[in-house]
Parts: structure tokens; sequence; C-alpha cells
């Protein structure tokens, strides 16, 4: 028996041992993400590319969870993590049955490159719908739950390995992205930029970092010393391996222009701890170690960190020694998977705004319902960007045909293209209006389907993504939506705006004339049932935003700036078409009894926050119970930030308890060294459903409790 393949040794004497029998040449090619097979020594060949983001993506059937920023909107840190769970048994499951039949392409392995928790810091940002949102900390809280299921809980094995992409600073724009600079301060690095990182390697223990396209302050992020070395792995103890994006390292000399040549390019990416390359310039290594650029020890090192992974999802070890080898591949879309996937569904809706209580509909009351925009039947509104195959989808038409059956006639028109002005190629503008007059007509009630798809909004080079770049030139309702909906309002029945999208649009008249809007995100596969459950008024919407709904683009500081000032709520001075945070429902919920165990932080200390939360409804439903606090001496501070949140069933009529800590580091902020301070001075605490400020207040009716807490001495955490 070789050392490497004695189970009782550690996976990195086990890795170490492996790696010291392989030539130059061969060590090469395994940091390659299409590593090949080294027969001699029993490596099959693995890719290492698979992708997750909201279920198992690219290589056939798998459930289609929400996207998710829509996964964010639930506000839901236990949900994230039964979501991770379910993920990795279908990926498990997918790969048992690949390595059976001998499939080992791209998309087929355990090393899965999910979550993304770049901050969605402007809502222009095509791929921020990738995202957890705009908030370090709900992105932190989520991405580490969502980690901890993926991986699993086995005290030797990975189930499988998850990413935290793309380390660091990015968010557009996507077009620049392989040339771009982002310019942070230390303090916006520390403060927005880095915390979920941070968590995902500390806490969450995540298996693999990857890098971005563009440089931080001018080093590219997957060649970046500072990142890679002395603060990914010195400052934060990171102990799994590091991924570049694909064709990132290329960027260094056609892009970046930091290097002159290939080989230059991946002597910095490899020299600055990248040990993977997603693309195939690593092959220039073997000349790189050859001039003297890289030295075998350091590429020795980096297969050595790529072994330990595929050594902890059980890729050597007997068969029946890993526990996830026995998940069968009928574990892949199940009965099982489709009902869960309905309920989370389910949990991302936010209702925006009821006036008169226009939701939910009463189908007794109805005899026909009109169902009118280009989304409504739109399936590529359903699923964002990447995604797998669901075996069935159901399109908001369809959810609610479905739901109504036959005892309620339901009237559909596209009402016009998502973006064109007309939607056949020969008509004239406009040309479905009649169609939308006459189902107006017919109709009791009208629900208008709007909003963006992944055609719209997505990734750089994304096929048919009809903006190019995939950011958003604006936040308008595109085409002629806006226009066809004015027309449904005219009609004089009522009518529910449903927005389908990845991100925060600015629709200011729809906010100011429509009864009842709802905002759905890319829903999944089960979307179009979630949607009609709730507009029928089968559950409570519960879902919050994770992002800034603005008026306008005008108001944002351009896209290329990365300062934070003047975005998000963070740091926002203008009052917010809809807040973060903010999401009503159909019961009626208070938070009382909100109490402090503390009046004073000190370094080491903490504060417990309890609060009782009532339903004072007729709905069974959930409150999301969110602490925020706000440091009250401290020039240039954020407004106030998001430090605890608590999910809460509550029957009607009932009431739960919650308990949430808020230690230390909760009323702490980056100085501009990047010095994590305790600051002397006050500290305000607000515990309630939604931010303290005067927007959210207004829209919900009520004002989340404040306290003062305060701190003596300024110390450094």
């Amino acid at each position: 028996m070789k050392k490497y393949q004695d189970e009782t040794l550690s996976f990195k004497e086990r890795a170490k041992a492996l790696v010291a029998e392989m030539t130059l040449e061969e060590k090469v090619f395994q940091t390659l993400h299409g590593a090949k097979a080294i027969e001699r020594l029993g490596i099959k060949a693995y890719n290492w590319w698979n992708e997750a983001l909201h279920g198992v993506a690219r290589a056939g059937v798998a459930t289609v969870f929400p996207q998710a920023i829509g996964l964010a909107a639930a506000f839901d840190e236990e949900m994230m993590e039964e979501l991770g769970d379910h993920i990795s048994t279908e990926g498990r499951a997918k790969f048992n049955m690949q390595q059976k039949y001998g499939d080992t392409d791209i998309y087929k392995g355990l090393t899965f490159w999910a979550p993304n928790v770049n901050i969605f810091r402007d809502p222009r940002w095509g791929r921020g719908h990738e995202t957890y949102g705009e908030d370090p900390y709900l992105t932190s809280r989520l991405a580490v739950r969502f980690i901890e299921g993926m991986q699993g809980k086995d005290e030797k094995y990975l189930k499988v390995a998850a990413c935290a992409k793309h380390f660091a600073v990015h968010s557009g724009p996507e077009d620049i992205r392989h040339s771009f600079n982002a310019e942070v301060t230390k303090q916006d690095l520390y403060e927005t930029y880095l915390p979920a990182f941070k968590a995902c390697v500390q806490e969450a223990k995540v298996e693999t970092v990857m890098g971005a396209y563009n440089r931080t302050n001018g080093e590219a992020c997957c060649g970046s010393k500072t990142l890679l070395q002395d603060i990914l792995r010195d400052e934060w103890g990171f102990d799994g391996h590091v991924t570049s994006d694909c064709w990132a390292i290329k960027d260094f000399h056609t892009g970046h222009a930091l290097t002159s040549t290939p080989v230059e390019s991946v002597a910095l990416a490899m020299n600055s701890g990248c040990d993977l390359n997603c693309g195939n310039i690593y092959v220039y290594l073997l000349e790189a170690v050859k001039q003297g650029l890289v030295s075998e020890e350091t590429l020795t090192r980096a297969v050595e960190r790529l072994y330990v992974t595929k050594m902890r999802l059980g890729i050597f070890d007997a068969p029946e020694h890993v526990p996830y080898n026995t998940i069968d591949y009928s574990a892949v879309d199940s009965k099982e998977q489709k009902a869960f996937n309905l309920e989370v569904a389910k949990k991302t809706l936010c209702l925006l705004k009821n006036e008169n209580k226009t939701l939910p509909l009463d189908k007794k009351k109805l005899k026909t319902v009109g169902v009118i925009g280009p989304n409504a039947n739109n399936r590529k509104a359903l699923i964002g960007n990447y995604e797998g195959t669901a075996s069935e989808y159901v399109t908001v038409l369809e959810g609610i045909s479905e739901y109504l059956g036959d005892d309620v006639t339901v009237r559909y028109s596209e009402g016009c293209h998502l973006f064109r002005n007309k939607v056949s190629g020969l008509g004239i503008e406009n040309d479905r209006i009649a169609e939308v007059r006459a189902v107006c007509d017919e109709s009791d009630v009208v629900i208008a389907v709007m909003g963006l798809d992944a055609g719209l909004e997505g990734e750089e080079g994304d096929q048919g993504n009809e903006f190019a770049s995939g950011d958003k030139p604006n936040l308008d309702l595109p085409g002629l939506q806006n226009t066809v909906l004015q027309e449904i309002y005219a009609s004089g029945k009522p009518v529910v705006l449903v927005i389908l999208s990845g991100s925060a649009l600015a629709f200011p008249w729809a906010e100011e004339h429509i009864p009842a809007i709802v905002q759905a995100w890319y829903p999944g596969a089960q979307g179009g049932r979630a949607v009609a459950q709730m507009l029928f008024g089968e559950f409570s919407p519960e879902g919050k935003l994770p992002v800034t709904f603005y008026r306008t683009s005008e108001e944002l500081p351009a896209f290329t700036d990365y300062n934070m000032k003047g975005r998000t709520y963070r740091y926002m001075e203008k009052e917010p078409l809809y807040p973060f945070g903010y999401g009503l429902g159909y019961t009626d919920f208070s938070i009382n009894s909100a109490a402090l165990s503390a009046k004073e932080i000190a370094k080491g200390g903490s504060v417990t926050v309890t609060a009782t939360v009532t339903n004072n409804g007729a709905y069974d439903g959930a409150e999301t119970v969110q602490v925020y606090v706000k440091a009250k001496d401290v020039a240039g501070a954020p407004n106030f930030s998001l430090k605890g949140l608590k999910k809460v069933r509550v029957a009607a009529g009932k009431s739960e308890t919650v308990e949430i800590v808020l230690n230390d580091a909760a009323f702490a902020l980056y100085d501009m060294d990047a010095k994590l301070m305790l600051n002397a001075g006050e500290y305000e605490v607000f515990v309630g459903a939604s931010q303290p400020d005067d927007r959210s207040v207004l829209l919900t009716g009520k004002k989340p409790q404040n306290f003062c807490v305060t701190c003596a001495k300024t110390e450094q955490l």
C-alpha cells in the first residue's frame, strides 16, 4: 500500500506523499480546471469547474431553486442551510451516477463554485442577482449557513466543496472587468467588501475561494499578494485552495497590462497563491519553472492543496468509508425536492404595496382574471443564470391557471415585448395594445407581470444578453412595459403588479397608482405556483428586500466609483422608493417587550436583545426581527447597520420570544487604517421588523423600538 492510500494518515500527509510521486509536467497539468488523469498513480481525470448557485447547474436535470437574490429575500438562515443540504444531496447523487458511467466532463465534479458573496453595491450591476444583496451582515449570515449545508457535517469528509467568490471588491461594470481597477479605501474594503468572505473562511470553513477578474487598488485579484496572501491566508488563516476566475489570469497581460507575457502572468498568479487555473494558461507554468520565475516547491504546495480537497471529498478512499457515496440518483428531482423548492419560493416573495387590502384575491368573487405582461409566461424569468434544467417549469400564467382551474376564466396577453417596442417583427409599435384593452374589458381583476429576465441582466459575455455587457443602462422597466401598465390602470379594473427581476427597479408611477405590488425575483422552476398561491391567499408573504429600491439611477454615484458614500441603505442620503429590509404580509405582527441585557458595551462583552413577536392577524406567518446599530459619535459612520436578525414562525393569535446576541464587534467600526475599533460614545440599538428610517416607518406604520448603549473606552478589537 502506498503512503497516500493509508487512510489512517492525515489528508495533508497523504496529499504530500501523492504529489511527491508526480513529475513536474504532471503537477502542472493538475493545476488546470480540467485536470488530466495520471493512470500510473491511479488518478482519474477530474474537472474542478462545477456550479450550484441556486441548484446543481449545467449538467442536466436538477432542482432549479429561486435565484440567489430571491433566497436572500427570505432573510432565513435556517432555510439557507437546509437549501445547501438539498443542493449538495443532488450534487452527490449526480456525481455518483456520473462516476458509475465514467463521465468526468465539465460540471461533473464535487467542487461547486458557489456562493457569490460580492456586495450588490449598485443596482445596475448585471450579476447582482447572483448575490445575497447589499448588506455585509446579511450576506455573511446567509453564506455561512449555505456553505455549512453544502459541505455537510461529517467529521472527516466534505459532502461537496463550496467556494466563496469573487475575491474581492467586484460588482461591475461587466464590460470592462478584464481591465478595470476597483479603487477602494481600506475602511470600505474591511467594512463592506471583505466581511462576508471573512465569515465564509473563519466560520463556515469554506474549502475554496475564487479570485475576481478586476484589479483592486492596482493588484490583479487573482495575483494579489495583499488579498491572497496577506489577508486570506496570513490574517484569516485560510487553509483551502484558491482558484482563478475563468481565464482571468490571461487578463494580467491582455487587459491589466501588469505583465508582458503568459509566462509572467502565470508566475504572478502562482507566486501570489492562486493554486488552480480555471482555463488553460497554467500550462505555461512548465516554462515558468524552467526559467526560475516559479519554484517547483511553490507549484508542489499548490497541487498539495488541491489534493487535500480531493481527499476531503473522499475521492481516494474506499467507497464504503465515505458516507455520501450511498446517495442514490433517485434523490435528483424527487417529489421531496420539488416540494421543498415550492416552499422556498414562497418564502422569497416580497409584498411591497397592498392598498385597501387588494390582496389576497378571493377567487369565489371572480369570474374572469386577466394576466398581462411579457413575464407572465416567460420561463427565462423564473430561473436567473447559472441554472440547471428543471423537469417542470411553472410560469406565473400557468400557476394562476392551475390554481383557478375551471372555476374562473383566465384571459392572457403578452402585452408587449420584454424590451422591444413591438412583439411581431412586421408589426407596428405597441402591437398588442388592442389585445390588452380587450383582456382588461373582460376581466374582474388584472394581474400585470412585468420586469426583466437573465437575457437583460447577467454576466459579461452571457449568450443572448441584449444589453451586451449584462449591466442595466438604467433602473426603468424596459421597452413599453410602463406604457402597457398605464393602459391597464386606465381600464379602471383592480390591478396587481408582479415584478420578476433579479435587481431593484425604479417604478415611481406604479408605486403611486397601482394598489398592489409584488416583487417576485426569479422564483425558480416552481415559482408560478408560489406566486399564484400568494396572490390568492394560501399563505402570508414574508419576504424582505435584501437591496434598496431607488427612485432613479440619477441619484446614484458613478457606476465605476467603489466608494460606499451615497450607496446602499447604510450610506445613502436620499429617501428610497422601497427600503432594504422592508416587506409586508397579510397578517399583522407586533414586536413587543423588547429589552437589552446591558446598557454598556466593552471589549470582550456582549448585549443580548430579547423581544416578543405576536401575530395579531388571521394568518399563520413568519416575521423577521431585525436589529440595527448606529454609532452616534463616530464621524462618517453608517446611517445604521444590520447586526442581528432572527426569523420566527408564529401561529395566528400566538406569540414567540426571540433572543439575539450582539457581541462587541456588532458595535465596532473599521477606521481608515482598517483597524476594528470599538469607539467610546453612544450607540443606538433599534429592534423591529424593518429599518428605523422614516420611509420604512411610513410604509409599515410601525416604528422600531430604540435603546441606548454606551461605551466608556475606545479599544481596538
